[in-house]
Protein backbone atom coordinates (compact mmCIF):
# COMPACT_ATOMS: atom_id res chain seq x y z
CA UNK A 1 0.00 0.00 0.00
CA UNK A 2 1.40 3.59 -1.20
CA UNK A 3 1.64 6.14 1.62
CA UNK A 4 -0.87 8.80 -0.71
CA UNK A 5 -3.38 5.66 -0.18
CA UNK A 6 -3.08 5.47 3.20
CA UNK A 7 -3.71 8.48 3.60
CA UNK A 8 -6.46 8.73 1.16
CA UNK A 9 -8.61 6.77 3.63
CA UNK A 10 -7.58 8.95 6.66
CA UNK A 11 -4.61 8.73 9.24
CA UNK A 12 -5.18 7.17 12.67
CA UNK A 13 -4.02 9.23 14.71
CA UNK A 14 -4.37 7.45 17.99
CA UNK A 15 -1.80 4.70 16.83
CA UNK A 16 1.32 4.26 18.71
CA UNK A 17 3.91 6.71 19.41
CA UNK A 18 7.98 6.38 20.03
CA UNK A 19 8.45 8.44 23.04
CA UNK A 20 12.18 9.16 22.59
CA UNK A 21 14.36 11.27 25.08
CA UNK A 22 16.30 14.15 24.49
CA UNK A 23 19.15 16.30 26.03
CA UNK A 24 19.17 19.67 27.28
CA UNK A 25 22.12 22.33 28.06
CA UNK A 26 21.66 24.36 31.01
CA UNK A 27 21.97 27.81 29.70
CA UNK A 28 23.16 30.86 32.33
CA UNK A 29 21.03 34.06 32.20
CA UNK A 30 22.47 37.17 31.49
CA UNK A 31 22.71 39.12 35.04
CA UNK A 32 23.86 42.41 35.06
CA UNK A 33 25.99 43.54 38.23
CA UNK A 34 25.38 46.82 39.83
CA UNK A 35 22.11 48.94 40.60
CA UNK A 36 19.44 47.94 38.69
CA UNK A 37 16.14 50.11 38.58
CA UNK A 38 13.18 47.88 38.03
CA UNK A 39 9.08 48.41 38.68
CA UNK A 40 7.59 46.04 41.50
CA UNK A 41 4.50 45.85 43.59
CA UNK A 42 5.60 46.55 46.91
CA UNK A 43 4.16 45.48 49.86
CA UNK A 44 2.74 48.70 51.79
CA UNK A 45 0.40 47.11 54.83
CA UNK A 46 -0.78 43.09 55.58
CA UNK A 47 -3.72 44.05 57.98
CA UNK A 48 -6.53 41.94 59.36
CA UNK A 49 -10.05 42.98 59.55
CA UNK A 50 -12.90 42.19 61.54
CA UNK A 51 -16.45 42.33 60.40
CA UNK A 52 -19.50 41.97 62.56
CA UNK A 53 -22.38 40.90 60.61
CA UNK A 54 -26.33 40.85 61.10
CA UNK A 55 -28.73 39.74 58.91
CA UNK A 56 -32.04 37.69 57.96
CA UNK A 57 -32.44 35.49 55.57
CA UNK A 58 -36.34 34.74 53.90
CA UNK A 59 -36.10 31.07 52.17
CA UNK A 60 -38.56 30.74 49.20
CA UNK A 61 -40.37 27.77 50.89
CA UNK A 62 -41.07 25.72 54.17
CA UNK A 63 -37.26 24.65 55.87
CA UNK A 64 -37.50 21.42 57.66
CA UNK A 65 -34.16 21.85 58.89
CA UNK A 66 -30.81 23.01 57.44
CA UNK A 67 -28.63 20.12 56.44
CA UNK A 68 -25.22 22.25 55.34
CA UNK A 69 -23.78 25.52 54.11
CA UNK A 70 -21.09 26.43 51.95
CA UNK A 71 -19.49 29.94 51.87
CA UNK A 72 -17.60 32.21 50.23
CA UNK A 73 -16.08 35.87 50.52
CA UNK A 74 -16.21 38.18 47.86
CA UNK A 75 -14.12 41.46 47.78
CA UNK A 76 -15.40 43.97 44.92
CA UNK A 77 -14.10 47.10 46.36
CA UNK A 78 -10.82 47.47 48.45
CA UNK A 79 -9.32 51.33 48.09
CA UNK A 80 -6.58 52.97 50.07
CA UNK A 81 -7.78 56.58 49.39
CA UNK A 82 -4.46 58.98 49.85
CA UNK A 83 -3.09 60.86 51.44
CA UNK A 84 -6.16 60.02 54.27
CA UNK A 85 -4.86 56.57 54.23
CA UNK A 86 -8.24 55.45 54.96
CA UNK A 87 -9.23 52.00 53.04
CA UNK A 88 -12.40 51.54 52.10
CA UNK A 89 -13.30 47.49 51.62
CA UNK A 90 -16.88 46.07 50.59
CA UNK A 91 -17.92 42.77 49.50
CA UNK A 92 -20.39 40.01 49.88
CA UNK A 93 -20.52 36.55 51.35
CA UNK A 94 -21.77 33.95 49.29
CA UNK A 95 -23.61 31.50 50.98
CA UNK A 96 -25.23 28.28 49.66
CA UNK A 97 -27.80 26.75 51.58
CA UNK A 98 -29.02 23.14 51.18
CA UNK A 99 -31.88 22.46 53.23
CA UNK A 100 -34.45 19.83 53.58
CA UNK A 101 -38.07 21.03 52.84
CA UNK A 102 -41.28 19.41 53.19
CA UNK A 103 -42.75 17.63 50.61
CA UNK A 104 -45.91 17.90 49.01
CA UNK A 105 -47.10 14.79 50.57
CA UNK A 106 -46.67 16.14 54.19
CA UNK A 107 -50.23 15.30 55.48
CA UNK A 108 -49.24 11.35 54.56
CA UNK A 109 -47.17 11.96 57.01
CA UNK A 110 -47.34 9.69 60.63
CA UNK A 111 -45.96 9.89 64.19
CA UNK A 112 -42.60 8.39 63.40
CA UNK A 113 -42.11 10.10 59.78
CA UNK A 114 -41.73 12.88 57.73
CA UNK A 115 -41.23 13.06 54.10
CA UNK A 116 -39.18 15.51 52.65
CA UNK A 117 -37.13 16.60 49.65
CA UNK A 118 -33.47 18.15 49.37
CA UNK A 119 -33.24 21.96 48.23
CA UNK A 120 -30.51 24.41 47.48
CA UNK A 121 -31.14 28.15 48.16
CA UNK A 122 -28.00 30.80 47.38
CA UNK A 123 -27.90 34.42 48.68
CA UNK A 124 -24.89 37.11 49.02
CA UNK A 125 -24.93 38.72 52.35
CA UNK A 126 -23.18 42.11 51.69
CA UNK A 127 -20.61 43.86 54.13
CA UNK A 128 -18.62 46.98 53.93
CA UNK A 129 -16.38 49.12 56.26
CA UNK A 130 -13.84 51.84 56.44
CA UNK A 131 -10.26 51.68 58.31
CA UNK A 132 -7.38 53.98 58.72
CA UNK A 133 -3.63 52.26 58.36
CA UNK A 134 -1.77 53.45 60.79
CA UNK A 135 1.53 50.65 60.43
CA UNK A 136 3.01 50.82 56.96
CA UNK A 137 5.24 48.61 56.29
CA UNK A 138 6.55 50.64 53.09
CA UNK A 139 5.46 53.89 52.55
CA UNK A 140 3.03 54.64 49.62
CA UNK A 141 4.07 56.62 47.01
CA UNK A 142 1.97 59.85 47.53
CA UNK A 143 -0.03 61.06 43.99
CA UNK A 144 1.33 64.42 42.55
CA UNK A 145 -1.29 66.78 41.33
CA UNK A 146 -1.94 68.07 38.26
CA UNK A 147 -1.96 71.52 37.70
CA UNK A 148 -2.82 74.27 34.79
CA UNK A 149 -1.97 77.76 34.65
CA UNK A 150 -2.93 80.14 32.27
CA UNK A 151 -0.88 83.49 30.84
CA UNK A 152 -1.98 86.43 28.55
CA UNK A 153 0.04 88.70 26.28
CA UNK A 154 -0.68 92.52 26.73
CA UNK A 155 -1.81 94.18 23.76
CA UNK A 156 -2.60 97.97 23.10
CA UNK A 157 -5.36 99.80 21.85
CA UNK A 158 -6.66 103.27 20.40
CA UNK A 159 -9.37 104.60 22.78
CA UNK A 160 -12.52 106.23 21.23
CA UNK A 161 -13.44 109.63 20.77
CA UNK A 162 -13.72 111.23 24.44
CA UNK A 163 -10.16 110.02 25.59
CA UNK A 164 -7.28 112.32 25.05
CA UNK A 165 -5.16 111.57 21.44
CA UNK A 166 -2.10 110.06 23.27
CA UNK A 167 -3.59 107.72 25.74
CA UNK A 168 -4.00 104.16 24.98
CA UNK A 169 -6.14 100.91 26.25
CA UNK A 170 -3.61 99.05 28.00
CA UNK A 171 -4.67 95.46 28.53
CA UNK A 172 -4.76 91.77 27.33
CA UNK A 173 -6.37 90.37 24.34
CA UNK A 174 -9.55 88.55 25.22
CA UNK A 175 -10.26 87.47 21.64
CA UNK A 176 -6.84 84.40 23.02
CA UNK A 177 -6.56 81.98 25.59
CA UNK A 178 -3.49 80.66 26.47
CA UNK A 179 -2.84 77.32 28.85
CA UNK A 180 -0.05 75.37 30.30
CA UNK A 181 -1.23 71.84 32.22
CA UNK A 182 0.29 68.89 33.25
CA UNK A 183 -1.09 65.90 34.07
CA UNK A 184 0.26 62.76 36.27
CA UNK A 185 -0.61 59.23 35.98
CA UNK A 186 -0.22 58.00 39.35
CA UNK A 187 0.12 54.32 40.80
CA UNK A 188 -3.45 53.61 42.34
CA UNK A 189 -2.59 51.27 45.58
CA UNK A 190 -4.61 47.72 45.09
CA UNK A 191 -5.24 44.70 47.08
CA UNK A 192 -4.94 41.22 47.57
CA UNK A 193 -6.86 38.86 49.46
CA UNK A 194 -5.40 35.93 51.72
CA UNK A 195 -7.51 34.37 53.82
CA UNK A 196 -10.75 34.76 55.57
CA UNK A 197 -12.63 33.33 57.93
CA UNK A 198 -16.72 32.78 59.48
CA UNK A 199 -17.86 31.99 62.82
CA UNK A 200 -21.64 32.46 62.13
CA UNK A 201 -24.76 31.64 64.15
CA UNK A 202 -28.34 31.27 62.70
CA UNK A 203 -31.55 31.22 64.50
CA UNK A 204 -34.72 30.55 62.77
CA UNK A 205 -37.40 33.47 63.88
CA UNK A 206 -41.30 31.81 62.73
CA UNK A 207 -40.77 28.06 63.54
CA UNK A 208 -43.82 26.39 63.51
CA UNK A 209 -44.83 22.68 64.38
CA UNK A 210 -45.71 20.89 61.51
CA UNK A 211 -49.58 19.87 60.52
CA UNK A 212 -51.27 16.90 60.41
CA UNK A 213 -49.90 13.95 62.28
CA UNK A 214 -46.31 14.33 61.88
CA UNK A 215 -44.13 14.09 65.10
CA UNK A 216 -44.70 16.95 68.27
CA UNK A 217 -41.32 17.75 67.71
CA UNK A 218 -40.93 18.55 64.07
CA UNK A 219 -41.84 21.86 62.28
CA UNK A 220 -40.85 24.51 59.76
CA UNK A 221 -39.39 28.53 59.28
CA UNK A 222 -39.07 30.95 56.71
CA UNK A 223 -36.69 33.27 58.36
CA UNK A 224 -33.67 32.87 59.74
CA UNK A 225 -31.60 35.75 61.83
CA UNK A 226 -27.70 35.16 61.02
CA UNK A 227 -25.11 36.61 63.18
CA UNK A 228 -21.78 36.42 61.51
CA UNK A 229 -18.20 37.38 62.24
CA UNK A 230 -15.89 37.54 59.80
CA UNK A 231 -12.44 37.90 59.34
CA UNK A 232 -10.42 39.11 56.17
CA UNK A 233 -6.55 38.57 56.16
CA UNK A 234 -5.24 40.73 53.07
CA UNK A 235 -2.62 43.01 51.38
CA UNK A 236 -2.23 46.39 50.41
CA UNK A 237 0.22 46.65 47.54
CA UNK A 238 1.43 49.64 45.31
CA UNK A 239 3.85 49.19 42.26
CA UNK A 240 7.16 51.27 42.99
CA UNK A 241 10.07 51.63 40.89
CA UNK A 242 12.68 50.47 43.12
CA UNK A 243 17.13 50.01 43.19
CA UNK A 244 18.64 46.70 43.55
CA UNK A 245 22.31 46.56 44.29
CA UNK A 246 23.58 43.38 43.92
CA UNK A 247 27.48 42.87 44.87
CA UNK A 248 28.33 40.18 42.60
CA UNK A 249 26.69 37.04 40.21
CA UNK A 250 28.86 34.12 41.55
CA UNK A 251 27.15 31.77 42.64
CA UNK A 252 30.03 30.12 44.80
CA UNK A 253 30.53 33.37 46.49
CA UNK A 254 27.43 34.35 48.95
CA UNK A 255 25.56 37.23 47.33
CA UNK A 256 23.19 39.51 49.17
CA UNK A 257 20.53 41.87 47.55
CA UNK A 258 19.11 45.65 48.80
CA UNK A 259 16.36 47.37 48.11
CA UNK A 260 15.84 51.06 48.34
CA UNK A 261 12.60 52.87 47.44
CA UNK A 262 13.46 55.59 44.20
CA UNK A 263 12.14 59.09 45.15
CA UNK A 264 10.68 60.85 42.31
Amino acid sequence: MTDSHKYSKGYDCKGKANLCSCDNTPVKPQVSIGKIITKVPVVLAELNLQLNIDETITFPEPVLEIKDIKKRVNLTQCRLLLPTNKLFVKGFVRKNIQYASPSSEIEKSTECTVASDLHSFTVDIPFECVTEVTDFLSMPVLPKLNNREEFDFGVSKHLPTGYPEKDKLLTSDLSQFHQESQQYYNELPFCELISSKIIEWDEALDRKPLPGSAPFNEGYFTKVEEKMVLDISLKVLQNQQIRVASSTNDKHDHDYESCESLDY
